[in-house]
């Protein structure tokens, strides 16, 4: 099988498993059956979501490993983590574990999102091997199914579990835990490093792919949609969304079918000239001249970096502590409100915490692949929109969205959800590219890692607070309802997203000169 086909192979395999990695995205579908089967606080149900994203503080172990073990098993090991976590969270709610304290919970909880790093830097580390002049753009594309997760998790429960809410919290948990595992089993031999020197132009295949991506979040966002969901059976959408999933297989196949063609000319062209010793070598020739001109036409396009530093020079960088802030008041201030959405759809009195989860994920499944598609269609021509103009385009949608929730409207929640979640959605994505174009390739594993160190900082703090505001207008009877639960949230969280706006600009003053020489 030639490395062509094994490149996207490994494409699909990553997409399978990027597409099962948000474990944590579904959090909200189920927490507040989660606070009561546990009898917790709001502070410390935060906690318990402040743990899932407290795991990438340990994300360097998943580094060190994919340098020292194969993929393979590094997949392995990272889905163990999860069954751990998730399943013995799932057993102790079925009551077939008892004596759990609450300190347990956390930890299995810390371990569970740890689980999803390990996956991601194998995701990571063959992306940027296997297709070293489009790394951006694969990455980019095949991070975008993150945002799917929560969709296909949130259909797989709608279609199998009961409709209780208390069971559907326990079936997300039994998800959680086994379906990382099986999904690890069945990519991990796709999912390989393929020995790439010179690939032939593979824009028909990005182009192929791009359309099916899109095709695939288009179905999501309307199957997510209360007119839409009505008229579609729960199987019906999981069993559509499955079919999306299958479908980049189309690509190797073609690829595949293509070779044989090729093998059969060229046989046919040997027996045209009667296999002599003179006509083969011809053939040969004929062949690898064809091979050459492909391979000259694939146009390299490597992107140069800022600087190429270490964590420790990074850390003293004004430009590293403006962008560590820009993602703190953008991408994780709308991770933490995803994360609070189960609490915030009950205390508005709304039924339909599921399909905004689904909506939200669709959203930022399309977020997430927004960047990929600028990075490939606009990065060879004088257009090309710098990464932090890019953020500056998302931030102020985003604080706007925020402000936006203080309305009562249940459409102003639906719109506001969709916004967030494309927006967070693309600064995450776009930051992954922002990384390496402001501190370079080399040290990309270590340095991004302690910059989404933000995200459990941010859990944290921002939902801490939001804890304390829920808390304080529930009379501290532990269940609030009304717009006032959250309202003097919405506008704290919007006031700091204005700030992380303003620090976006200042961030593209300083590196505008930088970006005006990539282009």
């Amino acid at each position: 099988m030639s490395s062509r086909i094994l490149q996207w192979l490994s494409l699909v395999g990553i997409i399978w498993l990027q597409s099962i990695n948000g474990t944590n995205s579904n959090f909200p579908a189920y927490s507040s059956q989660l606070k009561q089967l546990l009898s917790i606080s709001q502070v410390q149900l935060n906690n318990l979501a402040f743990a899932s994203d407290a795991g990438k503080l340990f994300g360097c172990f998943a580094g060190i490993a994919s340098i020292y073990l194969p993929l393979w098993l590094v997949l392995i090991i990272g889905s163990t983590l999860g069954l751990i976590g998730y399943g013995v969270q799932y057993l102790f709610l079925t009551n077939q574990i008892s004596s759990l304290s609450y300190g347990h919970i956390f930890l299995l909880t810390v371990i569970a999102g740890n689980s999803i790093c390990w996956i991601n830097t194998v995701c990571y580390v063959i992306a940027i091997r296997n297709f070293p002049s489009n790394r951006q753009i694969v990455v980019g594309l095949t991070t975008s199914y993150v945002g799917l997760s929560a969709k296909i998790y949130t259909d797989i429960v709608d279609a199998k579990f009961s409709s209780s809410p208390t069971e559907r919290a326990k079936a997300y948990l039994l998800l959680n835990s086994i379906l990382p595992v099986i999904i690890c089993v069945i990519a991990s031999p796709l999912a390989r490093v393929v020995d790439v020197k010179n690939s032939r132009n593979m824009g028909v295949g990005f182009i192929t792919m791009f359309v099916i991506t899109i095709a695939t979040g288009v179905y999501a966002v309307f199957s997510s949609l209360e007119f839409m969901s009505s008229k579609l059976s729960s199987m019906s959408n999981a069993i559509g969304i499955f079919v999306f999933l299958l479908a980049p297989l189309v690509i190797p196949v073609v690829e595949k079918i293509m070779e044989v063609v090729r093998k059969l000319n060229i046989k046919t062209e040997m027996k045209v000239y009667d296999f002599t010793i003179e006509d083969n070598e011809g053939a040969e020739r004929m062949e690898s001249g064809v091979k050459e001109r492909e391979e000259a036409s694939e146009e390299v396009h490597e992107v140069g970096a800022k600087e190429e530093i270490g964590v420790k020079v990074m850390l003293t960088r004004l430009d590293f502590w403006l962008y560590f802030f820009v993602y703190f008041f953008g991408a994780t201030l709308g991770l933490v409100f995803l994360n609070n959405l189960g609490q915030i759809v009950e205390s508005r009195g709304h039924s339909g915490t599921s399909t905004l989860v689904s909506l939200s994920s669709s959203f930022g499944f399309f977020g997430r692949l927004m960047p990929s598609l600028m990075d490939y269609f606009f990065s060879r021509t004088k257009h090309m929109i710098s990464r932090p103009a890019t953020i500056i385009a998302l931030m102020a949608p985003t604080a706007g969205a925020l402000f936006l929730l203080t309305n009562s409207a249940d459409l102003s929640l639906h719109i506001s959800s969709a916004i967030i979640g494309v927006c967070s959605g693309a600064i995450t994505s776009v930051a992954v590219s922002t990384t390496t174009d402001l501190f370079g390739t080399k040290n990309f594993s270590v340095n991004h890692n302690v910059v989404v160190a933000n995200i459990p900082i941010g859990s944290f703090l921002f939902g801490y607070l939001a804890a304390c505001l829920y808390n304080k207008e529930g009379n501290g009877h532990g269940k609030c309802m009304g717009m006032d639960c959250y309202k003097y949230t919405f506008i704290i969280w919007g006031s700091l997203c204005i700030l992380g706006t303003f620090l976006a600009i200042v961030l593209y003053a300083r590196t505008r000169k930088f970006y005006r020489q990539k282009v």
